[in-house]
């Protein structure tokens, strides 16, 4: 699992980014949210990370303190 903050979350386009511990911006789509999560900007969480079809992307997103 990997941590990082939301850096961007449209709610409506249903999209957003999460700026990685890494130094990676990580894109991810609310279907990757787990267990019916809500995010909003700079909320901290973890990750998994796949290959999308148009790259890294983040799923199993959920809340951390």
């Amino acid at each position: 699992m990997q941590e990082g903050k939301v850096k961007f979350y449209n709610k409506r386009k249903r999209y957003g980014f999460i700026a990685g511990s890494d130094g990676v911006d990580y894109f991810f789509h609310e279907t990757g949210l787990a267990d019916d999560s809500y995010v909003k900007d700079d909320d901290k969480v973890e990750f998994k990370v796949i290959e999308g079809d148009r790259g890294q992307k983040a799923v199993d997103i959920s809340l951390i303190d």
